[in-house]
């Protein structure tokens, strides 16, 4: 969007005459919207960039524009506003509406009579805060989806953990659903433990795991041969009767995979084929030792 020279002209000189009486009012009407959630430090800061923003679209060169070749440092200003407040949780909004209130607060300097230029510049003014408005917006976006997709990886790794049971015996127990992003973290904190602790033995439990169906199952044995890779042996657990059948429908094989019930009868089956002796406490029970 072309802004003509005079029209910015007068808009910038309406700006810097009014600056302080702007950006005082600019900052109270923020602030009934956001409801404390910012100090009036804070808020009053922020408020400044994008009125230095808006006008360096004004004064900052021939074309006018956010996306222009004179843009760059209000670009940079509104992306920083739009990613902080992104991370700090405010709604694209309430993020939107700090650029959208300058409109408000022109608008009634217009109303007060202070000076005959505003109304004709007013519509000029409102398109180039809705650039800036929809920038920041846009912005907003990325950075929520970015934040979002660093947030999944965290929890993917969270609920991933790969426990060291005893020396050279490790265990990665896996609660819900195994889908192929989180069978490729599954199998990285696998490998990258075996290789730290040095471990022989590895069982993957799959008591929290809902369902095996074709899929899950590919993904298990995927990482059971990766880690066979690495020189360990793995050992999964977890097998319950309705699993069983399920594995059995499909057809799936497991092959010379050592399956057992429980964690406990797949740790105690690793130490014993790493030579440690176990030995039966009196009145223990199955896995008592």
């Amino acid at each position: 969007m072309k802004v003509n020279a005079e029209a910015r002209q007068r808009l910038s000189a309406l700006l810097r005459t009014h600056e302080e009486d702007i950006q005082k009012r600019w900052v109270e009407v923020s602030a009934r919207t956001l409801r404390g959630r910012l100090t009036d430090a804070e808020l009053t800061r922020q408020v400044r960039e994008v009125y230095s923003a808006l006008l360096g679209m004004l004064e900052g060169g021939a074309d006018g524009e956010l996306d222009g070749s004179h843009g760059g440092e209000s670009r940079a200003a509104l992306g920083e506003l739009s990613r902080e407040w992104a991370r700090k949780g405010f709604t694209p909004t309430e993020t939107a509406n700090l650029v959208f209130t300058v409109k408000e607060v022109v608008l009634g300097l217009s109303e007060s009579g202070d000076s005959d230029q505003v109304p004709a510049d007013f519509l000029v003014l409102s398109l180039l805060v809705d650039e800036m408005g929809l920038h920041t917006f846009d912005t907003y976006a990325k950075a929520r989806e970015s934040i979002i997709a660093d947030q999944t990886e965290q929890l993917l790794e969270l609920s991933t953990p790969v426990v060291k049971l005893w020396d050279g015996v490790v265990a990665v127990p896996l609660v819900g659903t195994l889908d192929s992003a989180r069978a490729q973290v599954v199998m990285e904190k696998l490998l990258q433990t075996l290789v730290d602790t040095g471990s022989g033995y590895a069982i993957v439990d799959i008591t929290g795991v809902p369902a095996v169906d074709t899929q899950v199952a590919q993904h298990i044995l995927k990482t059971v041969v990766a880690a066979r890779l690495m020189g360990a042996e793995c050992i999964i657990s977890g097998i319950r009767p309705q699993i069983a059948q399920t594995v059995v429908a499909l057809g799936i094989e497991f092959g010379d995979i050592v399956t057992k019930a429980t964690l406990a009868d797949a740790l105690v089956h690793a130490l014993r084929a790493s030579g440690v002796e176990l030995v039966k406490r009196p009145g223990a029970g199955r896995q008592g030792f």
